[in-house]
């Protein structure tokens, strides 16, 4: 009888164990859409979940001045526009079909009526749109040049004076009419303190920064620190000028300024603001309009300075366009500038023109006075450009559709 043949080893025993390990699979980004305010319309450019590639719609309300395009993050539906039509004046547009179509505010913020024989105020821009808490869905609040302060209870269709602020007597101490910045004086930072909606932080370009604790019936100045060197006192109790504010949401007393004079932080409880572009190089100084924050890192943040000569050009440092990062809430800096123009770069960025997603790695986006808008995919270490050719870009809103 023949012998029986060895039985073979298990093959599906030995393909088994070479099986490599399953990678984890890579978090679904959300779908981010760039909302892009300019001198002549908004535009709205919707990305692939890889944000390389995209797809660009607009003019939307063409021919019009647009300040600020925000979605609502509350309802990630609604869009709130903030145009000025020509010699039809300012008002706030609302869609809720990304822009499809769009329908004017109802009552757009506005004075009240001024007493016969005197010369009353007029809103000339709607400049800034800030949703409110979580807390209060429907809630909106709008800053205007002059600078004044409006609240929407109906995700924007109708819109009231916030009277502790607008018929305050010392609004016009604190805020000169007569000091007219480039873009005239307005109220371009509203900071609603995400777990109390009655305390807010306002900036006032040629004002300086103020807070109210009960809603906005009272207000005080919160300028403590920060430098006014035109000023006959060089850190007076308001009359700063501050550029853009921001608040972080993970850490609500943490507040970021980039100011006229300088890049400031404060944690409070403290009032006294710290300068900490005082360790920006030199050479390229602390001077600069736009202030964007990390959304989970509240010790990370961006700026993008300009000359500040005695002149005021008001373009990139040199022609040399570059973006600094810290890491450390301001304690050092580091230059991020690779894809961007070595030389002859002759443009800034406006303070509400610079923005970031809530990817990971953190997208960030600006726009140009000369209407490029650029982008890093990985937190700055690198820059492309998205669009060209746009009108002067006043503002950009980078929102997650989900």
């Amino acid at each position: 009888m023949a012998s029986r043949s060895p039985k073979k080893k298990s093959v599906v025993r030995s393909r088994t164990a070479r099986k490599p390990a399953k990678r984890p699979k890579a978090a679904r980004q959300p779908r981010v859409v760039l909302l892009v305010g300019t001198r002549k319309g908004a535009f709205i450019l919707h990305g692939n979940g890889a944000r390389t590639r995209w797809r660009t719609e607009g003019p939307h309300r063409f021919g019009e001045i647009v300040n600020h395009i925000v979605l609502d993050p509350r309802d990630r539906t609604t869009l709130l526009c903030a145009a000025r039509a020509g010699h039809l004046g300012p008002s706030i547009f609302r869609s809720t079909d990304m822009g499809k179509t769009w329908k004017e505010a109802a009552a757009p913020p506005s004075f009240k009526p001024a007493p016969p024989g005197v010369v009353g105020d007029a809103v000339q821009h709607t400049f800034f749109l800030a949703p409110s808490a979580a807390s209060e869905p429907d809630v909106w609040y709008a800053g205007t040049s002059p600078p004044a302060l409006f609240r929407s209870d109906d995700g924007g269709v109708t819109w009231r004076g916030i009277d502790g602020w607008n018929d305050n007597p010392l609004r016009k101490v604190w805020c000169p009419p007569e000091d007219q910045t480039p873009d005239g004086s307005i109220m371009h930072s509203i900071l609603v303190d995400p777990r109390d909606p009655t305390h807010l932080y306002v900036g006032c370009s040629g004002g300086g920064s103020f807070e109210t604790t009960d809603g906005g019936a009272t207000w005080r100045p919160f300028n403590e620190g920060v430098e006014a060197p035109a000023n006959p006192e060089p850190f007076p109790e308001y009359g700063q000028d501050p550029h853009c504010m921001a608040l972080h949401p993970l850490r609500p007393d943490r507040i970021y300024q980039q100011n006229h004079c300088g890049i400031y932080r404060i944690d409070r409880p403290a009032t006294l603001w710290e300068r900490v572009g005082r360790s920006m190089p030199a050479e390229v100084g602390d001077i600069g309009f736009p202030i964007v924050l990390h959304p989970r890192d509240p010790d990370t943040v961006w700026v993008f300075p300009m000359d500040g000569t005695t002149v005021w050009p008001r373009v990139s440092p040199d022609g040399k366009p570059a973006v600094y990062r810290s890491r450390d809430a301001g304690k050092s800096w580091e230059r991020q500038d690779r894809g961007l123009p070595r030389e002859q770069g002759w443009y800034t960025v406006k303070r509400q023109a610079f923005g970031a997603d809530e990817c990971d790695p953190v997208g960030l986006y600006f726009g140009t006075t000369s209407g490029e808008l650029w982008m890093s995919a990985n937190e700055g270490r690198s820059w492309s450009p998205v669009a060209a050719h746009l009108p002067h870009i006043y503002s950009v809103v980078a929102a997650t559709l989900d």
